[in-house]
């Protein structure tokens, strides 16, 4: 029941440090920075669809793994070694969510985790996999959904949107939508 407009954040996040001591902290501010770009974008009317809606949201997602925070790899040999860390192993997805209410200015920050554990990979597909360049833009260097139809042996503990970057279960009854008439959203 809710119609996006997509407006991409003039920030390429990938070059971002992830050196934090506090992950869900890190998301959070990265999915405020996003935010804040856009409303910027939005006040000196640059690239502006025309009917904008009443929410803003932007969110940003990262893995962590025996406490290293690890974002989108940047070439192919970092997203092959990144996946080999991960093969046969449990890491965390932390997805940070900025919700900006645009008629009255109020802000949300939130975040949500999950666990994933990706099973030992055929080293084959692995390659395949790394040549297709389908890690690019991707935190942790895969899409959950595409790469458990692809026959990925995955396993989520948790909430699968959260690992795919927009936990609805939690933006959504933000928002008020769902929500009964007359209740108040916090």
């Amino acid at each position: 029941g809710v119609e996006p407009v997509i407006m991409v954040p003039r920030l390429d996040d990938a070059d971002v440090p992830l050196a934090a001591q506090d992950p869900c902290a890190l998301v959070m501010s990265l999915a405020w920075l996003k935010a804040r770009i856009v409303l910027s974008q939005i006040a000196a009317n640059r690239d502006v669809p025309a009917d904008l809606p009443r929410w803003l949201v932007a969110a940003d997602t990262v893995c962590v793994q025996d406490g290293r925070v690890r974002g989108k790899p940047t070439t192919a040999d970092e997203a092959r070694s990144m996946l080999r860390s991960f093969d046969g192993r449990e890491h965390e997805v932390i997805t940070g969510v900025c919700l900006v209410d645009r008629q009255s200015g109020a802000r949300r920050l939130f975040f949500d985790s999950a666990a994933v554990t990706l099973g030992e990979m055929d080293p084959h597909e692995l390659e395949r996999y790394v040549a297709s360049g389908e890690w690019q833009g991707k935190a942790g260097g895969y899409n959950y959904e595409d790469q458990l139809a692809a026959g990925w042996p995955l396993r989520c503990l948790g909430d699968p949107q959260t690992i795919m970057g927009l936990p609805t279960r939690l933006v959504l009854p933000a928002m008020g939508v769902g929500a009964r008439p007359g209740s108040t959203v916090a």
